[in-house]
């Protein structure tokens, strides 16, 4: 392969343009929104990149900075209106949180004709060539994944394995753009190489944290790009060229040349990540450091709100950290959960069983943190293997939340007290149609319904034959039901707000949905109008959700789970944001604080860290300081953050 000796070099030819010396492309004429002179810079950058060499790259601006509008700002330049629908051909995958959104950018943004499908839902066609007579489709990752894998890996049905062609691989599509791409940080994932198996002219990615944990994340987002040769795995003996593991259907011997695979390597890991992980920031690992920083320099779009204070105007951003202390029947429980688990982990070091026990190292580390958040979300799930069969359970009301007395069940799988749902409905002011306070979707209720008994009966699938979705709250004792410090402290925060300034609306990120379960109930108990976000919910469902937030003024505080809704949502009707639990990964956390703070913001950001001092959160957070010097130095190519990493420090990160 004597091309390969000279890939460095060659991009040393190819001089890149500095965005902020390209010209500015023209304001599309059929865009509602007025686009800013660094994104107009962004979409000639967007159209220069996909007539160039790599057909597409990383849109990996900060969030909050009008990614999206970019890129249907692009779509609009390469728009036909004198073409039939499905010229085009367009697929856009997101996360199934950003559904409804970006179908509402698409429509409300511009007035071009293009034909829109939300290719979502049981009811979806599996026809190819139904979905080439729409310009745009619309997709989540989950969808994508599961017709990948329904084509390449069968279903297990009851008549058999069954095999289904997937409509999305099917088609040549002229682009493919993934939002929120770091979704496929791992190379090995089915939603990964759902992904690489699509096939496209020009492919983007777009996101505000291409690396979140470890350097290798970046090859995911390369080899959906098809970045020549970056992506590839080479023979070091024929000619052999393969875009994947070519030894699929035998270990040893390679599937195109017959090579054993001691001869084969992926030139990434080669030219990038092995120089990295063995040398960290010295000697070759530095060489590789900058290869990397000349690679995503000619594909790779970043830019930041900091470089762009005066043309963003965003207001100020305050981020704090609020420390608390377990009170002592709190400590008491954490201390002895922590020997425990500390007996248990020295097992595992002591059998040298660490790396082959991560799932339960893990669960470990999740138990503490549940514990530092309330000590029911620890005992909880024994108590409710207790129940398991009695069928022990107390149903609450979602209006009043007190255990419901003659309760009724919902449409929506949501119970209620028979009186509070007869007042609900009968105060909805004429005209319009009650909306369930939980999940605000149409309220389908029947009053004369006979009384709801909660049954563990499951279906064929696992799940209650009722469809109810009993929370946690439903295995407390309400009565007795102590809080804990740091949904007091959370309540006190949201307190003080409330005094200051009662327009202000906050936003609760938390990992744990039983978590916020406890806390929804607490603030509902205080006088919060609280709605919640989770991974349970539709898109639809999802979308009623944040639509009642922003649209309501007496709704004062949103609950998120922040693996359902710390991406791809606009929420600058909010100015606070609480976390109730930091993660690992910094990157997270911002992709959750960006929420508000985005265009569109015109008030000062306060955001708050609750922190319980003498536990495991005060750990995490300096971990997450050595992974954001990780991110600077990669990303934002700021190599004074690489010397601040030491060699352990790499090691533990990668």
């Amino acid at each position: 392969h004597p091309d390969l000796e000279t890939i460095w070099s060659d991009l040393d030819k190819d001089p890149v343009t500095p965005v902020n010396q390209l010209e500015m492309a023209p304001q599309p004429p059929t865009l509602s929104v007025t686009l800013l002179p660094f994104q107009r810079r962004g979409v000639t950058w967007l159209k220069k990149q996909e007539k160039g060499r790599f057909s597409g790259g990383i849109l990996a601006d900060e969030m909050g900075m009008g990614k999206t509008i970019q890129m249907i700002a692009l779509l609009l330049s390469t728009y036909d209106p004198e073409k039939p629908p499905g010229s085009h051909k367009t697929l856009i995958v997101v996360p199934a949180v950003a559904l409804m959104q970006w179908q509402d950018e698409l429509q409300k943004r511009c007035t071009s004709p293009w034909k829109i499908l939300l290719y979502h839902g049981t009811s979806r066609s599996r026809d190819p060539d139904e979905l080439e007579k729409y310009d745009i489709v619309l997709t989540t990752y989950a969808i994508l994944e599961y017709s990948w894998r329904s084509e390449n890996l069968g279903r297990s049905l009851k008549s058999g394995h069954v095999y289904e062609d997937s409509a999305l691989h099917a088609i040549n599509w002229d682009r493919v753009v993934l939002d929120e791409a770091h979704c496929i940080k791992d190379r090995s994932s089915q939603t990964a190489r759902a992904t690489f198996g699509l096939t496209r002219r020009s492919a983007w990615a777009m996101t505000g944290t291409p690396l979140q944990n470890r350097v290798g994340e970046l090859y995911s987002l390369i080899r959906f790009l098809h970045v020549t040769p970056f992506s590839y795995y080479f023979c070091r003996v024929c000619p052999c060229t393969s875009p994947h593991w070519p030894f699929l259907k035998s270990r040893l011997h390679c599937d195109e040349c017959g090579h054993r695979y001691m001869t084969h390597l992926c030139w990434w890991n080669f030219e990038i990540l092995k120089p990295i992980t063995s040398f960290g920031s010295q000697g070759p690992g530095l060489v590789a450091f900058n290869k990397l920083g000349k690679l995503l320099d000619h594909m790779m779009l970043r830019r930041t709100k900091n470089n762009l204070v005066e043309e963003l105007g965003l207001p100020p951003r305050v981020v704090r950290t609020r420390y608390d202390v377990f009170s002592v029947q709190e400590e008491e429980l954490y201390r002895s959960l922590y020997s425990d688990i500390q007996r248990q982990y020295q097992t595992y070091v002591t059998q040298d069983t660490v790396l082959s026990q991560y799932a339960s190292i893990f669960s470990l580390i999740s138990r503490m943190r549940l514990a530092a958040n309330h000590p029911d979300l620890v005992v909880a799930q024994a108590k409710r293997l207790t129940q398991k069969d009695t069928g022990e359970h107390t149903v609450v009301c979602a209006i009043c939340y007190e255990p419901a007395e003659d309760a009724i069940l919902s449409n929506c799988k949501h119970t209620y007290c028979r009186v509070c749902a007869q007042e609900y409905i009968g105060g909805c002011p004429a005209g319009q149609e009650a909306k369930c306070p939980s999940c605000f979707r149409v309220l389908r209720i029947d009053l004369t319904a006979p009384k709801f008994v909660y049954s563990n009966e499951k279906n064929a699938k696992g799940q209650n034959v009722s469809g109810y979705r009993p929370s946690i709250v439903s295995h407390i004792n309400m009565r007795t039901w102590r809080s804990s410090t740091k949904i007091e402290a959370l309540v006190e925060e949201l307190d003080k707000l409330q005094r200051d300034d009662s327009t202000a609306k906050s936003i609760v990120f938390s990992q744990f949905i039983s978590f916020l379960e406890l806390v929804q109930w607490r603030l509902a108990r205080a006088g919060f109008n609280v709605v919640r976000l989770d991974g349970c919910m539709s898109p639809q469902q999802r979308a009623d959700t944040i639509n009642t937030f922003m649209t309501d003024p007496t709704v004062t505080v949103f609950l998120v789970s922040l693996k359902a809704g710390g991406v791809a949502l606009n929420l600058t009707e909010a100015s606070r944001v609480f976390v109730l639990d930091p993660w690992f990964n910094p990157a997270v956390e911002d992709q959750a604080f960006d929420r508000i703070h985005r265009l569109g913001q015109h008030r000062p950001i306060t955001i708050t860290r609750l922190i319980i001092a003498n536990s495991i959160e005060s750990r995490i957070l300096e971990l997450q300081g050595k992974k954001k010097l990780l991110f600077d130095s990669t990303i934002g190519q700021d190599l004074e953050s690489l010397s601040r990493i030491t060699r352990q420090e790499m090691e533990f990160l990668f």
